[in-house]
C-alpha cells in the first residue's frame, strides 16, 4: 500500500480515508530536490491510482512550508553541449513540460487536494499550490513568484493557474516585482480559504476539513471536482452541456443518495464504495 512506502523527501499517513502528505526536508527549507521531482507525481498517482484515499492534505515540517526548486536540480540536467542547438532548445521544452506535469496531477488526481501553509511558499511551491483544490495558511507565511527574481520566467504553472485564483492585476504585479505577499492579503485576495494563528491549528482544522469530504461519496466529491475544473476552463454553455453529459453517467441515486436516506433513518454515517483502482499496466 502507498502508506508502506518510504520516500526521501516526505512521509505519508493515510487515516479513515485521508492520506496525509508531509514535506519532511526542514533543514533545506523543503526544497524541491531531483528525488521530490520523482516522488512526488508518483505517490499521488499511486493514491488516485488505488483509490487509496477520499482525500489528500499536504503540508510539511519547519520553518517553511517550501522554497521552491533546489538549485542542485540546475546541475542534474548535463545534457551533452554537442546536441545541436535546435535540438537541445527541444529537450528543454520536454523537460520543462515534464515538470509541469508533476503538479497537474493534483487536478487529474480524482480526489480533492488541500494544501496547509506555513512560513514561505516561494517560487515551484507557489506553481505546486496553485494546481491544488484549497489553500490554508498561517499568519507567518507569504508567498512570492521568486524566479522573476532569479532572472527567469515562472514555468511550472503559476502564471496560468494564479490568474483563475486571484485577480489578473495583483498576478501581474506579483509576477513582475517577484514581492511578498503576506497572508492577510493572500486570504483578501482569494487565493488562501483562512488564515490560521499557527501551524498545529492550522493542521488540525485542514484534516478536519479533509475528514469531511471523505465522509462524503467518492463519486459525487469527484464529479464536483470534475465539474468545478472544466467550467474554469470553458464557456458557460459548454460547461452546463458537459454537466448534462456527467449526470446522465454518473447519477445513480438507488447506490449513494439511497445509502444516505439509510443511514438517516437509521441514524449513522453513511457508508459508500470506493471509486475504483486504475489498473496503469492492463488495457482491458
Amino acid at each position: 500500500m502507498t502508506s508502506q512506502k518510504s520516500y526521501k523527501t516526505f512521509t505519508v499517513e493515510i487515516t479513515n480515508k485521508v492520506a496525509h502528505i508531509i514535506f519532511n526536508r526542514p533543514d533545506a527549507l523543503n526544497s524541491m530536490n531531483v528525488d521530490f521531482w520523482h516522488e512526488f507525481p508518483s505517490v499521488i498517482h499511486d493514491i488516485n491510482n488505488q483509490s487509496a484515499a477520499r482525500a489528500i492534505v499536504i503540508s510539511s515540517r519547519g520553518k517553511h512550508f517550501c522554497s521552491g526548486m533546489d538549485l542542485a536540480v540546475f546541475s542534474e540536467n548535463k545534457s551533452d553541449t554537442n546536441i545541436e542547438l535546435g535540438r537541445k532548445q527541444d529537450q528543454l521544452r520536454r523537460l520543462v513540460l515534464k515538470l509541469q506535469d508533476c503538479f497537474t496531477v493534483l487536478e487529474t488526481a480524482r480526489m480533492p487536494v488541500l494544501m496547509a501553509i506555513q512560513g514561505g511558499c516561494i517560487g515551484g511551491a507557489v506553481d505546486m499550490v496553485s494546481a491544488a483544490d484549497c489553500r490554508y495558511c498561517t499568519s507567518d507565511a507569504f508567498f512570492s513568484i521568486e524566479e522573476t527574481k532569479l532572472g527567469m520566467t515562472a514555468d511550472v504553472g503559476t502564471l496560468q493557474r494564479l490568474p483563475k485564483l486571484i485577480s489578473m492585476g495583483l498576478v501581474k504585479e506579483l509576477a513582475y516585482t517577484g514581492r511578498r505577499m503576506p497572508a492577510a492579503e493572500a486570504k483578501q485576495a482569494g487565493l488562501v480559504n483562512h488564515v490560521y494563528d499557527d501551524q498545529q491549528s492550522m493542521i488540525t482544522a485542514v484534516l478536519a476539513i479533509a475528514a469531511e469530504i471523505a465522509a462524503r461519496s467518492p463519486l459525487a466529491v469527484t464529479g464536483c471536482k470534475e465539474m468545478i475544473n472544466y467550467a474554469r476552463d470553458h464557456s458557460v454553455s459548454d460547461s452546463l452541456n458537459y454537466m448534462s453529459v456527467w449526470q446522465s453517467g454518473m447519477f445513480q441515486p438507488q447506490n449513494d443518495m439511497m445509502e444516505i436516506f439509510k443511514a438517516k433513518a437509521q441514524n449513522r454515517a453513511p457508508e459508500f464504495e470506493e471509486l475504483t483502482q486504475i489498473d496503469t499496466t492492463k488495457i482491458f
